[in-house]
């Protein structure tokens, strides 16, 4: 079992704030683009703040 140091070192995440704009065609998959790009580099949505039209991704940092 790793110690406590060598634990958090490797559960360390990252963090990644998107902005996006709404479109008035298409903007379904304009986002479906955004959320597609960031999962192929191994991010995963966390939250969707919809007031501020803002996407938090998080990712293990050390991968």
């Amino acid at each position: 079992m790793p110690n406590a140091s060598l634990k958090n070192i490797l559960e360390m995440k990252e963090y990644k704030v998107v902005s996006y704009a709404l479109k008035f065609s298409g903007n379904n998959q304009h986002l479906e683009d955004i959320l597609n790009q960031h999962a192929r580099e191994g991010w995963v949505v966390k939250d969707v703040a919809e007031q501020t039209m803002r996407i938090i991704f998080e990712r293990d940092k050390n991968r």
